[in-house]
Parts: C-alpha cells; structure tokens; sequence
C-alpha cells in the first residue's frame, strides 16, 4: 500500500512530464479528493497509506489531468469569491481576473442588477451572495447552460434572489448590468493551452475574428432596446482590447468610463456610467 508521499511524487514527476503548469499543487488537489481528506491533513501527513478504493480514483484523476483535463472538471467544483460552484464542459471555469464585475457591483451598490451571458451563474451568485439586497436577473443564451446555472442556484439557496432567463437582455430598468462575454480572437484561441483550447467550450470563449463580436452585439442591443436600460455597465475584456471597448462603451451612450485592470496590470473592466459623477 502506497502512502501519500508516495502518490503525490510520483503524479507529480508525471504531471510535470506532461507539462502541466502546476503539476504539485494539482496532485495534492486531486489526492484530497480521491481520499476525502483535507488537503492540508494530506501535507500534514505524508506516511499515511492510501487504500485500494483511494489509489483507483486517483490515478483516474491523474490520467485525466494527463490528458490537460482541467482540475476544476475533474473534481467538479470551483471556488469564487465567498462561493463554491459545481462546473463541468458545458460551462467556462470562474476566473480570478472576472472577481473585478463583482468588485464593480460592490462598490456601486446597485439595487438590481442583470448579469448577461451568466455561464455557471458565478458572478450573478457572487453579487447576490455579497449584496443580499440586490435583485439579480441572470441569463444565457444556452439552454444547458442555463441548466447549469440553475443547478447553481439551488444549491446555493438563491433561488428568491437570482432569477433566470433565455436570451440576453431583459426588460427593465437596471443600475447595473455586467458581463463576461466571449472575446478570445479566433487566432488567439488556436494558439490556447489545452485546457482551455481542448476542454473548455469554444462559444463561451471566441465569439469571431476579431474578438469583438459579443460586446459590440450586447451593446447594439442595449442602445436600440426601448425596454431594457442600465444605469452603468461593466463589461470583461481580453488583453488589449480594453480602449476599443471603452469607445464602443462610450457609443453605446454611457458618459463616463473607465477602465479597471487586474492585478497583472492589464485592462481587464470596462466600466460606462450613464451619468457622469
């Protein structure tokens, strides 16, 4: 019977192999979860022997890993701000850098709030988690992703503050609407690690050539829309974009914007207020 020192250096060196980018840190991640056991109490105890039933899941886990799977998909779970969300393929992985819309919501205090393009529901869960006052409405324009959404939702008991529908916007009048909309340019996707490029899916990520399909679409849809309004806006971008968004924020009729960077430094929110301050 193998311990756990044993388990992990050995997925490790292959992981390593294989060229994943954290190979130790995601052998731990999936050793707690083929054991059950915390992953600090794995680190803690490194002699402790893994069973039969502990070793089969795991290297199961590590052969998917192998092939570039995201751990995220493997475990099925994803932590995001104060939140856990169950993800699988039909859903884009919640990122760090998309923390930023629900940074921006945080700040501006909204009353209502209308998420577009909502994937997991992370965002629009993150904002109703934080600000319990909030109407949020969320939508999709995928069906199975509004499934996911859905599942989401329940699970976390939001079901009287996060409301779902079809499409991309919602009649009403709303303080503040985001989203994390697909902006990967088609020639950037080729060039993705696998675990985006081969896992993850494609229409949650390039929208077209140029990268800048969706948001142009969002808010050509929002400036001829007699029935849906915001206040402000905050919309995602890729690496940069974020000047050529804030021109079309600023066409879209919002007076002021700004652009809001991660902690890379790279313009990562755009965000349009229709009243200037």
């Amino acid at each position: 019977m193998s311990t756990a020192r044993d388990a992990l250096e050995a997925a490790t060196d292959a992981l390593r192999a294989a060229g994943v980018e954290s190979p130790r840190l995601d052998a731990e991640v999936l050793l707690a979860e083929a054991t059950g056991a915390p992953r600090a109490a794995i680190l803690a105890s490194p002699e402790t022997p893994i069973d039969s039933v502990a070793t089969r899941a795991y290297a199961e886990f590590v052969r998917r890993r192998l092939r570039r799977e995201p751990v995220a998909y493997i475990t099925g779970r994803k932590g995001f701000r104060r939140i856990e969300l169950l993800v699988d393929r039909r859903v884009l992985i919640p990122r760090p850098e998309t923390e930023l819309l629900v940074e921006l919501a945080v700040e501006l205090q909204p009353g209502s709030v209308l998420d577009v393009g909502t994937g997991s529901g992370a965002v629009a869960l993150a904002i109703a988690d934080e600000l319990p006052k909030a109407r949020v409405v969320a939508t999709d324009i995928y069906p199975d992703v509004l499934e996911a959404a859905s599942t989401n939702i329940a699970r976390l008991g939001a079901e009287g503050r996060v409301g779902l529908a079809q499409g991309s916007l919602v009649a009403g009048s709303f303080d503040l609407l985001v989203a994390n909309l697909p902006y990967v340019t088609e020639r950037d996707w080729r060039g993705l690690e696998p675990e985006l490029r081969d896992w993850e899916p494609r229409g949650a990520l390039t929208p077209g050539p140029t990268g800048l399909e969706a948001i142009d679409s969002l808010l050509g849809e929002l400036s001829l829309s007699p029935s849906t309004s915001a206040r402000a806006i905050g919309l995602e971008v890729g690496e940069g974009q974020s000047e050529l968004v804030a021109d079309l924020v600023r066409r879209a009729g919002f007076a002021l914007v700004e652009i809001r960077s991660d902690l890379a430094g790279i313009g990562r929110v755009v965000a349009g207020y229709a009243e200037a301050s």
